[in-house]
């Protein structure tokens, strides 16, 4: 058990450590619409990150503490591309909004009776008994991604 709360304890930290991170990689890249590996452009992985730390992981990680077994639909990031992308919207406010939503959800996470870890929710394509735990470590796993990427 001490191993486990070491371990979840250290996940906050990296996750809060890796949005930092990334808002400040993003902040130091010259120009953030030339087109990147993967074709997208920095302004559009950074869109992208903030809302799937918002709307996929962050509500994933919300309704899984504040609702019975909740389900999730599948997210598709390409499709979101296409019909809500803004290239409009500063990178100053993605980043900034990214940075608060990870706060929130770090404070949640710090103030959590160690059960609360174990909440289930189901996924429409990845089936049922997904803890909130696993919606952290997604969480986390998808900044690096994406941090990864831009480092490129």
């Amino acid at each position: 058990m001490k191993e486990l709360l070491e371990y979840r304890i250290k996940m906050i930290a990296r996750l809060d450590e890796a949005a930092r991170e990334f808002c400040a990689t993003c902040k130091a890249i010259d120009n953030p619409l030339a087109a990147m590996q993967n074709g997208w452009t920095l302004h559009q992985i950074a869109a992208h990150t903030r809302h799937v730390q918002k709307e996929v992981y962050g509500k994933r990680i919300h309704r899984t503490l504040s609702e019975d077994n909740p389900e999730f639909k599948n997210f598709d990031a390409e499709q979101w591309m296409k019909t809500d992308y803004n290239p409009q919207e500063s990178l100053e406010e993605i980043l900034g909004e990214f940075a608060q939503n990870i706060n929130t959800v770090c404070e949640t996470l710090r103030s959590l009776p160690q059960e609360a870890w174990s909440r289930e929710s189901r996924h429409e394509s990845q089936g049922g008994e997904l803890t909130l735990q696993r919606w952290v470590e997604h969480s986390l796993a998808h900044i690096e991604e994406h941090l990864c990427s831009i480092k490129k």
